[in-house]
């Protein structure tokens, strides 16, 4: 298993992979999580699921604006993503650098 974790700011951002290592075709994503590191303030994040070579658009948007209020933090972990060579997932805060990202994946 590995884990990537950044932080989350009001432009796009591409939430960084680990390298695809042969055999494997790609990465299962096992968790999300998102936290709002903030004590007062409550945002909202946006994520896509992007196939290679695509931008993020209305067509592969996963979460549209869920908010995530101040302190707390959101844990998706039902569904599996199995994301190929060059898929990517992309996040945006709505207003305010105080959310962060952590991803769980597993080569598959």
């Amino acid at each position: 298993m590995a884990i990537s974790a950044q932080q989350i700011t009001a432009s796009q951002v591409v939430v960084t992979l680990p390298s695809v290592v042969a055999p494997s075709i790609g990465n299962a994503i096992t968790s999300i999580i998102i936290c709002n590191t903030s004590a007062s303030v409550s945002d909202t994040v946006t994520v896509w699921a992007v196939p290679s070579g695509q931008s993020a658009t209305s067509a592969n948007m996963i979460i549209n604006a869920l908010p995530v209020p101040a302190t707390e933090t959101v844990s998706l972990d039902q569904e599996k993503l199995v994301l190929s060579s060059g898929d990517a997932i992309y996040v945006q805060a709505g207003a305010t650098t105080n959310l962060s990202i952590v991803v769980s994946t597993l080569p598959v």
